[in-house]
């Protein structure tokens, strides 16, 4: 039975959120200082960290609802999210490397986006994650020591003290997995058979090196969800200068001449156009965040004149670049049944395909039930399992995002490219093969019956598997990349090239997709362009 949490803090929190997101219906400003276009994980940082100045008016717009649900607030629900009305519900074209599969592409559509429906990991990135995007961003302020201070700043850490790696009075309450299955510690056994280091926790030492294995970082908080929109936006609903506007889609940004000067947006049916004054900040996510760009005359020319649309500015970049962690599930099964505890995914592993690699490019979350895909299900899935969700972390295929028509409300074409460069197939085959020596070692042999899938698979017969199972770890990012060549679309202060007053701030201007889950990596996208907009309006 899920424990309801009441304790006065929340039920003031209640209390002020519904007054929160009551104001707009009381009367919608013509304009605003800033409009914030999504609330997931970065767009929440963003409009919480700019209101903090009651100096200036600002307004977050949300397409989806509220996030008052316990689908959403009880960890163990997040799958019930997938495919529900919280799920954008994008789905991939057919793609001849994963063996003519359409893969659905979930995510987060509500107050909190992604982080109200993912499996709720803290996952920082590798040092050399944030290293790279300072190269390709010419700014040392994205580098891994820079962005350690801030992940210090925002976090309010639950586990051990280490106040080298950890911060104790952020918004963001983070902590280890309560009590961990004896399946998550058996991962770390397993780990340590095979030669692999494990951490007292994923976020330190692990990620500056080759890798390792521990107990999962989450964000929840006395048992509940602790989203990013629920960390930074849903405590400060009472200040007067911030709007919360749900239920309400962004169909393009509207300009004077190369100045964005706010955003056209439907709401109850009805076409409103809504000014900022000072800026645009686009949180929308690897899908939205381009789609919009492209529907307001921003992108590839060639793109924009072959669906009819005028181009504003030549950005060849957007839509380009789709990025994704692509998984493939091994499962086991239990010898005696074992309830997923927490989120039903308590440890995590990072490690390398291949010896010579100085960071990891391999990614592993265990799963604590069974995690077929569409095809792989067919092949017989036992009742009580775990599975290895083993994927890529650094994967080299590339994906793209074509418009369907000039309507905004027209539904985008996916090609998410999986598995298309051939040296993703053969890290896969390190992924798997690693995968089922993990699963296979003598610490789950009392837990275990025997291995469900893949089995002893070789050659061409494993590369079938591999395509059969190929799931997304719902990572999508990279569409509207920060840079300086030509195909990059912001510049290292998240600004539109060759446009004022509009900035991105979401994953999708991650030039290569961070090693790990997301959300995380997305909060410090969100604080750094909140930081470079307020220095450069003086707040």
């Amino acid at each position: 039975m899920t424990r309801e949490f009441t304790s006065p803090d929340e039920a003031d929190a209640r209390r002020r959120a519904g007054e929160g997101q009551q104001r707009p219906a009381a009367g919608l400003q013509a304009q605003y200082d800033f409009i914030v276009c999504g609330a997931g994980a970065a767009g929440s940082v963003v409009a919480a960290r700019l209101s903090e100045n009651p100096a200036v008016q600002v307004l977050l717009i949300e397409a989806g609802g509220s996030d008052e649900a316990e689908s959403v607030l009880d960890p163990t629900q997040w799958p019930a999210n997938l495919g529900s009305s919280r799920d954008w519900g994008f789905h991939a074209q057919p793609n001849p490397h994963l063996n003519g599969r359409a893969l659905p592409m979930s995510m987060g559509k509500g107050l909190g986006g992604g982080s109200s429906i993912n499996v709720m990991v803290w996952a920082r990135g590798h040092r050399r994650d944030w290293d790279f995007y300072a190269a390709e961003a010419g700014d040392a302020a994205w580098g891994y020591d820079a962005v350690l201070d801030i992940y210090r700043r925002i976090e309010n850490w639950q586990g051990a003290p280490d106040p080298h790696y950890r911060g104790i009075n952020g918004p963001v309450w983070v902590q280890p997995a309560a009590d961990p299955s004896p399946v998550a510690h058996a991962m770390l056994d397993a780990a340590r058979e095979l030669g692999i280091p494990t951490f007292d926790h994923p976020n330190g030492r692990m990620m500056e090196g080759p890798g390792g294995a521990a107990i999962t970082d989450m964000l929840v908080r006395d048992g509940r969800r602790h989203s990013l929109y629920r960390a930074y936006v849903r405590p400060v609903l009472d200040r007067p200068n911030l709007t919360v506007l749900t239920d309400t889609l962004v169909r393009r940004v509207v300009f004077e001449g190369h100045r964005a000067t706010g955003v056209e947006v439907v709401r109850k049916g009805e076409v409103l156009a809504i000014g900022a004054r000072c800026e645009v900040v686009l949180s929308m996510g690897a899908m939205q965040t381009p789609k919009v760009l492209m529907h307001s005359g921003i992108g590839d020319e060639a793109e924009l004149g072959r669906v009819g649309i005028p181009v504003l500015q030549h950005l060849p970049g957007v839509g380009r670049n789709l990025q994704d962690h692509v998984s493939f599930g091994c499962i086991w099964e239990y010898a005696e049944p074992l309830a997923p505890r927490n989120s039903g995914s308590e440890a995590t592993l990072y490690w390398k395909s291949r010896a010579d690699l100085e960071a990891p490019d391999l990614l592993f979350c265990q799963v604590e039930f069974p995690v077929p895909s569409d095809r792989t299900a067919a092949r017989g899935v036992p009742e009580h399992g775990w599975t290895m969700f083993a994927g890529l972390a650094q994967p080299a295929s590339r994906g793209r995002l074509r418009l369907t028509g000039t309507d905004p409300l027209a539904p985008l074409a996916i090609d998410a490219n999986m598995l298309s460069e051939p040296v993703d197939m053969r890290t896969a085959i390190a992924c798997v093969e690693l995968c089922r020596e993990l699963g296979n070692a003598q610490a789950f042999r009392p837990l275990v019956r025997g291995e469900a899938m893949p089995g002893n698979l070789k050659g061409a017969t494993l590369e079938w598997f591999i395509r059969d199972a190929a799931v997304t770890y719902w990572h999508q990012c990279g569409t509207a990349k920060m840079g300086r060549d030509e195909m990059s679309v912001v510049d290292g202060a998240l600004r539109v090239y060759g446009i004022e007053g509009l900035r991105i701030a979401d994953g999708s201007i991650m030039p290569r997709v961070a090693t790990g889950n997301t959300q995380a990596p997305c909060a410090i996208i969100g604080e750094r362009a909140a930081a470079m907009v307020r220095s450069t309006h003086g707040l």
